[in-house]
């Protein structure tokens, strides 16, 4: 793996009811399940998904 940093996240909160758009998010990041954590890379585009479903995530 690259010197890059690692980030943590942990899908918080039920992403149903809330828009597609922010579902395929919360799939795109690779979570699945309430309390799942994924470890992907720490990029500008990560970060910016991060970001637009701040409301349903931890970083951790």
């Amino acid at each position: 793996m690259s010197n890059q940093a690692i980030v943590k996240i942990q899908l918080v909160r039920s992403p149903i009811g809330t828009k597609v758009s922010h579902r395929a998010t919360v799939r795109g990041l690779g979570l699945r399940k309430l309390n799942s954590v994924s470890e992907l890379q720490d990029t500008p585009a990560v970060r910016g998904m991060i970001n637009k479903i701040s409301y349903l995530v931890k970083v951790l």
